[in-house]
């Protein structure tokens, strides 16, 4: 990693965004309540350029038992935790613990994995669904909250996701290395750098990968600062203490995805193309393209949408 350029709060004052005790988002659910004093235009501008958005003293927060502590965490879990590699430093390594074993494994240098929160927090929800609206995601996109327990000196390795992230930091002091990905142009998987290649990235991306993460901004997140990492961005991070996130994630259909949704729906109508294909013969696969080239003469993308977002 080389060269960074560092982005911290706002005015510079080291002011306490968020009570000891944890938080809670209040208010009416929404962006609007975690950008202010920021727009949610200039957010979706951000969003647009795929550069990322950083704000910092985040208000209106009270209390969720659950965010307490990481201990308190950890005593009510009621789910297995993922224990990532610490040696590969990324979550594509990882092994589910019991919440007693991931308090031992965190003690000893070892990241931890809290998934699909919002099962266990159900005002999380409503946030959720709140976001995806603000951010006008398709009816498909899946979403969820994600908390990421991170001990001090620990950190992940660079790598780029295929969804959009909102990262709060609720407890302790992390630092954030973030990059343009000049390799692929909205990736549609995961990528660790160092770590083989899926397939089907490898199809569009422009290889081979880079080996280390260079002209990377570097973003300090303290107790209330939220940050939004663009999809397909290099990023890594590093926790210069103990430290605790709360991450809401959004993996959103690409047209390629509505299209797909919405072909097989139409598709699925059909006998033909329900019948099992054993062999797998030409003629038939033909005939079937045929009229299926016949039929789509006659489609609108407002019809494919109608199937999708319902």
């Amino acid at each position: 990693m080389r060269r960074s350029r560092r982005l911290t709060r706002d005015d510079g004052e080291q002011r306490p965004a968020v009570a000891a005790s944890g938080v809670l988002l209040r208010g009416v659910p929404g962006l609007a309540a975690l950008l202010h004093p920021h727009s949610i235009a200039e957010l979706r501008e951000q969003m647009r350029k795929s550069e990322l958005f950083v704000v910092h003293g985040v208000g209106e927060l009270g209390s969720i038992p659950l965010l307490e502590s990481l201990e308190t965490l950890l005593a009510t879990w009621p789910d297995a935790v993922d224990a990532i590699d610490p040696e590969v430093a990324d979550e594509a390594v990882k092994i589910a613990v019991s919440p007693d074993e991931a308090r031992q494994r965190f003690a000893t240098g070892t990241s931890l994995l809290f998934n699909e929160v919002q099962d266990h927090v159900p005002e999380l929800v409503t946030w959720l669904d709140a976001i995806r609206a603000d951010l006008e995601l398709s009816a498909l996109t899946q979403r969820r909250c994600l908390i990421y327990a991170t001990p001090a000196g620990g950190g992940t390795a660079p790598h780029f996701d295929q969804n959009v992230n909102f990262v709060l930091q609720i407890h302790g002091t992390k630092r954030w290395f973030l990059a343009p990905n000049m390799h692929v142009d909205r990736p549609l998987t995961r990528h660790t750098m160092g770590l083989p290649t899926d397939p089907e990235l490898a199809s569009y991306a422009d290889l081979p990968m880079p080996e280390t993460l260079a002209d990377a901004t570097e973003v300090v997140l303290a107790p209330g600062s939220l940050l939004f990492v663009p999809r397909g961005t290099w990023h890594a991070t590093s926790a210069t203490t103990d430290a605790v996130s709360l991450n809401f994630t959004f993996t959103a259909p690409t047209w390629l995805d509505l299209f797909g949704a919405a072909l097989r729906s139409k598709l699925a109508l059909s006998s033909g193309w329900r019948e099992t294909a054993s062999p797998p013969s030409v003629a038939v696969f033909e005939t079937l393209l045929r009229e299926l080239a016949d039929d789509a003469a006659s489609w609108s993308a407002a019809d494919i949408l109608a199937v999708t977002e319902g």
